[in-house]
């Protein structure tokens, strides 16, 4: 089992609320789900507040009890492994995660060698990443066909879409080893 997860932040950079979806390699399928919105961040306003109650919330409390829930709710699963989209931000906003495992799922979704869907004529570095255009609204329309796809910019349906980006790139565990965020100490001079 892995989960997928996504943050949204308020204007001071605080976390206000959590998704989280959870799945395997074999399937993609989502297994489970848990939605967390943090008080009193969520009162503290943010370019997404007003999405924050698209989900009902299975928590509403603070970011101690968030984090405690959090982490049974993975050991439940066995879940050492967590996967974002742009990974590097959610890991940096949550450092009580650290001791996991995380993987970027938009370094494989932004490169002509793990997505088939990118277009032979896009504007790609020589590396095979795409230049521009490789956000999560984009990548899925790219990889769905449905060009009216919008991300709704809830932590908890973009983590779940977030996942089916990860289903539809068919990709296997051993795609996603080439990229592991390294823990904090490893970033850091």
């Amino acid at each position: 089992m892995f989960a997928v997860i996504d943050t949204e932040t308020t204007w001071r950079d605080e976390v206000m609320s959590i998704g989280i979806a959870v799945s395997d390699f074999d399937s993609f399928a989502l297994f489970a789900k848990r939605y967390y919105i943090l008080t009193p961040y969520k009162d503290h306003g943010g370019m997404y507040t007003d999405t924050l109650y698209v989900c009902t919330p299975d928590w509403e409390c603070s970011r101690a009890a968030t984090m405690k829930d959090l982490r049974g709710f993975l050991e439940r699963y066995d879940v050492t492994d967590i996967f974002a989209y742009n990974a590097l931000f959610d890991y940096r906003h949550l450092p009580e995660l650290q001791y996991l495992d995380w993987y970027d799922i938009m370094k494989l979704a932004a490169y002509r060698q793990y997505n088939p869907k990118i277009p032979h004529n896009a504007d790609c570095c020589a590396t095979g990443r795409l230049k521009s255009g490789y956000g999560v609204e984009s990548i899925y329309r790219m990889l769905s066909g449905n060009t009216r796809y919008r991300e709704r910019h809830n932590a908890l349906t973009d983590a779940v879409d977030e996942l089916e980006i990860m289903r539809m790139l068919k990709q296997g565990v051993a795609a996603y080893s080439n990229v592991k965020i390294m823990p904090v100490a490893a970033i850091t001079p």
